[in-house]
């Protein structure tokens, strides 16, 4: 009985060292020899990109989508130098776990009648913050957390994020995240104005009227109660930058300051958005239906397609936010088969897609994210980067490249997309 106890002493031992020693090791994944095949056998025309992995900073995940023969669907996910401690600089891709949230948080005020339709008025308490009582893009001229989405997702608007982010505020996202499992996911400022530090904080009063212009509830200011330290050791990018004097500084640029997520955070937060349906409800966004197909069409749409808001065609192409597949084009898409639910982001030199991929025609259905840093000089804040010569050429051939892998892909069940047509 003695040994019996101290093997499970032995046991209980070990599995704390192992569970220990586990959250220690780096969030890496081995290469997918699948990936490494397709980019580097199929494609010689971005071999540059992916013979230089540690200069462009590229990280994929490609997740294969399986059918049972009741449409269930079965994901297999690849990494190819996947590493959430390579930091790079998530930008817009933000906006898609906060549009789900500001919905979700939307649908716990129901109860006082507000809607995500329901004109929302932003305040100012200090000078670097927006008050916002118009909406000049939006049928009716007012704003509401639904034609901040809209602006987001269509052509990823700064200004519509960060009143999206002052109605959540930090702690608000962030409690929401760690319970959704996300507790590495930092998102601390806006994108649109001069708030620094404690104020980047300190989110403006928010109030929603009826149709009448009546109050209806009124959220007051708030300041972040917790601190959230950056979740990966260095956030180091370059060999220098443009300070905000106009000098450069011959040393990296520090973004640990700035929101972070990994590329992998991003990728299942769109999963788990797409397939809200198939998932298990203890394991869904508290979103609606409904509010997911708002997303799902908002995250498709290319700006022509857009009423409210009106986008000039010339200047917010097809490609504008469809890097996968179109982003070295500005030609119209004509191809109506085709099907890209995604998110994007770009600034400092990176550029990130994280995208649901679907062949209506050829009953295709996949999900790629990539990430690529395209900087020849290395120096943070010139505002000249190699996005169009290197990074969009790059990320549209890779589109391309898994297409054309999914759509000779033998599936036993052929996928049942007619919800999306």
């Amino acid at each position: 009985m003695r040994s019996y106890m101290v093997q499970i002493k032995k046991t209980i031992l070990f599995s704390f060292v192992l569970l220990f020693f586990t959250k220690l090791l780096p969030a890496q994944y081995k290469n997918s020899y699948l990936i490494d095949s397709l980019v580097k056998n199929t494609s010689q025309d971005i071999s540059s990109v992916i013979s230089n992995p540690e200069k462009y900073k590229i990280q994929i995940i490609y997740t294969q989508i399986n059918r049972d023969k009741n449409n269930v669907p079965k994901f297999t996910h690849h990494y190819y130098l996947y590493d959430s401690s390579n930091y790079f600089y998530c930008a817009s891709l933000v906006k898609l776990p906060c549009s789900i949230l500001a919905l979700e948080k939307i649908n716990s005020l129901k109860d006082k009648g507000i809607r995500k339709e329901t004109t929302m008025f932003t305040d100012s308490t200090m000078l670097c913050q927006k008050r916002v009582t118009a909406d000049t893009t939006s049928a009716n001229k007012l704003p509401s957390v639904a034609h901040y989405i809209r602006r987001m997702l269509l052509i990823s608007d700064n200004l519509a994020f960060g009143r999206i982010y002052e109605f959540l505020t930090p702690d608000y996202i962030h409690d929401r995240l760690k319970f959704y499992g996300l507790p590495n996911m930092r998102i601390v400022h806006r994108f649109d104005g001069g708030c620094k530090g404690i104020k980047n904080l300190t989110a403006n009063p928010v109030r929603f009227l009826d149709n009448g212009g009546n109050l209806i509830f009124q959220q007051d200011q708030s300041i972040s109660k917790k601190t959230y330290q950056f979740p990966i050791s260095s956030a180091l990018v370059g060999k220098g930058y443009i300070d905000a004097g106009g000098k450069k500084v011959n040393a990296p640029k520090d973004f640990s300051t700035y929101n972070y997520m990994s590329l992998w955070d991003i990728h299942r937060v769109l999963l788990k958005t797409v397939f809200h349906t198939d998932i298990a409800a203890k394991n869904r966004f508290a979103i609606t239906n409904d509010d997911q197909a708002f997303l799902m069409k908002y995250l498709r749409m290319y700006p022509r397609e857009s009423d409210f808001p009106k986008y000039d065609p010339k200047k917010f192409q097809d490609s504008y936010k469809k890097y996968f597949l179109y982003g070295d084009s500005k030609k119209p898409v004509t191809d109506t088969n085709i099907r890209i639910y995604n998110i994007v982001g770009q600034s400092y030199g990176f550029m990130v897609d994280c995208a649901y991929i679907v062949d209506l025609k050829s009953k295709t259905e996949f999900m790629l994210s990539a990430v690529i840093y395209a900087n020849e000089k290395d120096i943070i804040n010139t505002g000249k980067y190699e996005y169009n010569s290197i990074a969009l050429p790059y990320l549209s051939r890779l589109g391309k490249v898994f297409m054309e892998y999914e759509q000779k892909r033998v599936k036993v069940n052929k996928p049942d997309l007619s919800n999306l047509e």
